[in-house]
């Protein structure tokens, strides 16, 4: 028997066309919300690095923005998980936040920096470390909004828990 959207009020997070939106959503928050966030960071001096950075990367040859995109969106498949525990209300935008903040941070810091060369935790230096608390914080967010955008466009009734 096949599902259509009006008989899936609430999709699971592993539901493949969950999923795939999902994957957009993170995609698409890591170009406009974390690359935004790291503008805004740039402007203001906090970051010597400019946005939508296209030196590339090995062994693909990808500009980088788009290497981190495509990461950005596979942490949408965890952030598809996570969504599901999320609380309703305010507390579903602060967790969103949460989630962005904290979990892709400690892997970059404690996984993709010293896979790449750089200092642990940012060296642990704190106006390091802010900086990838804020764009990640930033991704988190704009997930949440992208995912709620295209879920409504999709016309995935109750597929949003905020």
């Amino acid at each position: 028997m096949t599902d259509t959207i009006a008989q899936v009020a609430v999709r699971p997070w592993h539901d493949p066309a969950r999923l795939a939106v999902m994957f957009i959503a993170a995609f698409l928050a890591t170009l406009i919300f974390h690359q935004g966030m790291l503008a805004i960071l740039h402007l203001v001096d906090m970051v010597p690095t400019a946005p939508f950075k296209m030196a590339p990367t090995r062994p693909f040859g990808v500009p980088s923005v788009i290497s981190l995109a495509f990461w950005g969106g596979f942490w949408g498949f965890v952030f598809s998980w996570a969504e599901t525990k999320f609380p309703r209300g305010a507390g579903y935008w602060v967790a969103a936040l949460l989630f962005g903040a904290i979990f892709p941070t400690l892997v970059a810091w404690f996984v993709a920096f010293p896979l790449t060369g750089r200092p642990i935790a940012a060296g642990f230096i704190p106006a390091h470390m802010l900086v990838g608390l804020l764009v990640n914080g930033a991704w988190g967010v704009g997930t949440a909004i992208l995912y709620h955008i295209i879920a409504k466009i999709l016309c995935w009734n109750g597929a949003t828990r905020a």
